[in-house]
């Protein structure tokens, strides 16, 4: 356990920080200024002062933030603030800036797919077995050794991604593009349903695993990257559909757990495994650092993004005090939330 929280909290080391020093590259290239940049919330535990900028690392890891000089105001008064705050700077700058955090968690996503796809195999969405002759695949005409090559009009890069959109079908016909023996067919498919299981099935074995190499790296590391950015928003339309619960949901100790989990599970086969994999599953939480954050709800970048573009289109900001106000009730919200999936967490943890 000991070494899982070593290795969560360089995880989120990594995260957190790319996706702060997005905002904080970005503000300093537009010239505004940053009081403070910090990894994790809660009390100090390191502050060094260099220049006009606080850097700290806090106790809690929970998050971490660019603090811009008139950022959120909320009592009203003229703080006389001058053209290196937050609120003075060009509209499209202060875009820039709040976009930048989550695109860096989209590049650093996608260096770190890059090292994995070049040092492990890909799993190709190719049948490897038909579970039964009246199953779903059998009755649609599937063979072992196809090739799927898109579901529902959506292409398809591995295996996992079938598996996906299967679950988002709800039983309903899936469209299939598929190759074999050099050519491209189609057929429709209908997932059975599992009384026991309480879910469909296509009845079918999918995945072959083989070596990506050359510059074929770069193209299929995006696809690593999209496939994360796929599950992680259908993720949250499960979430909002109620077909995912709170229980589904990890924070802080989940994470602990997860890391745990996967170590547990690759350590006995070497060192080399045991980063590769970790990589991945930092891919994975930068992806969903990035969409997270770009959701627009108050205090997060998303919705911060919000207020600029209403700025743009009705010519003059929203007054920064009613704006500050919404972050701040937004702020709240969110750390009652973060409570509430720690306490789950640690229920989960025990049991």
């Amino acid at each position: 356990m000991l070494v899982s929280v070593i290795l969560f909290f360089i995880i989120f080391g990594v995260l957190v920080t790319t996706h702060e020093l997005g905002h904080f590259l970005i503000a300093k290239a537009n010239g505004i200024r940053v009081l403070e940049f910090f990894v994790g919330m809660g009390p100090i535990l390191f502050k060094k002062q260099k220049g006009e900028t606080l850097y700290s690392i806090r106790l809690l890891p929970i998050g971490g933030a660019c603090r811009f000089e008139g950022e959120d105001d909320i009592d009203g008064e003229d703080h006389n603030y001058d053209e290196r705050s937050f609120p003075n700077a060009n509209v499209w700058a202060r875009i820039a800036v709040l976009f930048a955090g989550p695109f860096f968690n989209f590049i650093t996503a996608m260096i770190l797919a890059v090292i994995v796809v070049a040092n492990s195999p890909w799993n190709f969405p190719v049948v490897s077995g038909i579970t039964d002759e009246k199953s779903a695949a059998a009755e649609a005409g599937l063979q072992e050794g196809d090739l799927i090559i898109s579901v529902d009009g959506e292409k398809i890069h591995q295996a996992p991604e079938v598996t996906i959109i299967s679950q988002f079908s709800r039983g309903s016909v899936m469209h299939i593009d598929f190759e074999r023996n050099g050519e491209v067919m189609h057929t429709d498919l209908t997932p059975h349903y599992d009384e026991k299981e309480g879910r469909y099935y296509m009845g079918i074995y999918l995945g072959k695993y083989d070596k990506v190499t050359g510059l074929k790296v770069i193209p299929y590391a995006f696809y690593d990257v999209l496939y994360y950015f796929k599950t992680t928003y259908r993720s949250l339309a499960l979430l909002v559909q109620g077909r995912l619960s709170l229980g589904d949901v990890s924070g802080p100790v989940g994470m602990v757990k997860i890391v745990d989990d996967t170590y547990e599970a690759v350590s006995p086969y070497g060192i080399s495994s045991v980063i590769l994999t970790m990589l991945e599953l930092m891919t994975l939480l930068s992806v969903n650092l990035g969409v997270m954050n770009l959701l627009p709800f108050p205090a997060l970048d998303g919705g911060r993004l919000v207020f600029q573009f209403i700025e743009v289109l009705r010519g003059k900001p929203v007054p920064r005090e009613k704006e500050g106000m919404v972050h701040l009730v937004g702020m709240v919200v969110l750390m009652a939330f973060m409570l509430i999936v720690v306490i789950s967490d640690i229920r989960k943890f025990i049991n």
